[in-house]
């Protein structure tokens, strides 16, 4: 059986030719999403920042207007309403309450008490600022930890030069993602933190199948430069890169559109980092092999190429 291809075998883009370009864009991309991180921050949502969230269902159309009024005048603090999915859907956001969680349960109850059983109550989530603190440290301590062993993985399976060079794609890939977070105020919970580590495999996976291929043309061809032999790689994998990319995002696109609000951040950070991975694995992570300059001695480990493969 033949295998799929959408991209004929013949193809000859010279994507390291576009690197400057490629870089400027992600150098500029990476200082606009640090600079907006600094000056605007993170919408951090319950988990990191503490509170109580509470998802109720009113038996019609949602009057925003009447909750907030009613909630309000309980004297919580900052409260947040929004629609949740469906105009009788509602989220319901309380700051963090001072006098620790007996006080978190107390506006829960108040709560309740106001709305009554007009509402059903789909979902009630206390978190308290212990709690949130940690999960912030465990998160950041989780996305260090992932890029860490990418760099152990990729350096015992191939070179340094490999390692250093797919561990930028993935730092530039992370920032990135946190930038663009920043920069629309999407609130960021545990779900987005769980995205970012899965944009690092995803990436990781793309990074390591060009690079793969770049070793076994680094042993076929031992005199072609190496700009030209890094495009024979990456046209070689164009395909299958496509392939995974297009099905993956056509996945995602549906869980974003039909999935509901609760994993719309998700799959959002998902979109986002597939095609930021994509891009990252072609323009980034192989054209850094020229800079970092892999060796092309080591190759010589292993079977050594027939009569004529060599060139």
């Amino acid at each position: 059986m033949r295998p799929i291809r959408i991209v004929p075998p013949d193809t000859r883009i010279p994507f390291i030719a576009f690197r400057k370009i490629a870089y400027l864009l992600s150098g500029t991309a990476a200082i606009v999403s640090v600079t907006l991180f600094l000056v605007m921050g993170l919408n951090f949502g319950i988990d990191f920042r503490g509170g109580t969230l509470i998802e109720i269902q009113t038996r019609g159309p949602a009057d925003i207007a009447q909750l907030r009024n009613q909630i309000g005048a309980l004297g919580l603090g900052d409260v947040q309403l929004q629609e949740f999915g469906s105009p009788n859907e509602v989220l319901i956001r309380v700051e963090q309450q001072t006098g620790g969680e007996g006080k978190q349960q107390d506006a829960v109850r108040a709560i309740k008490d106001t709305l009554g059983d007009t509402v059903t109550y789909r979902r009630v989530e206390v978190v308290g600022p212990k709690v949130s603190g940690e999960l912030i440290q465990g998160g950041i301590v989780a996305v260090f930890v992932a890029l860490f062993s990418v760099l152990v993985y990729i350096w015992f399976r191939f070179e340094w030069q490999f390692s250093m060079g797919a561990v930028l794609a993935l730092v530039h890939d992370v920032v990135l993602t946190i930038g663009l977070f920043s920069g629309m105020q999407l609130e960021f919970n545990l779900s987005i933190v769980a995205a970012i580590l899965t944009i690092v495999g995803y990436s990781l996976n793309d990074t390591v199948v060009v690079f793969d291929r770049v070793r076994e043309t680094l042993r076929k061809y031992k005199k072609m430069a190496l700009p030209e032999l890094l495009d024979v790689a990456i046209n070689a994998t164009l395909s299958r890169t496509l392939l995974t990319s297009v099905t993956t995002l056509l996945a995602l696109l549906a869980l974003y559109m039909f999935g509901g609000e609760v994993i719309r951040g998700f799959t959002f950070a998902m979109i986002w980092g597939v095609l930021v991975g994509t891009y990252s694995s072609i323009f980034i992570a192989s054209p850094l092999l020229l800079i970092l300059g892999v060796k092309r001695d080591w190759s010589r480990v292993g079977a050594k190429p027939k009569d004529g493969q060599a060139a």
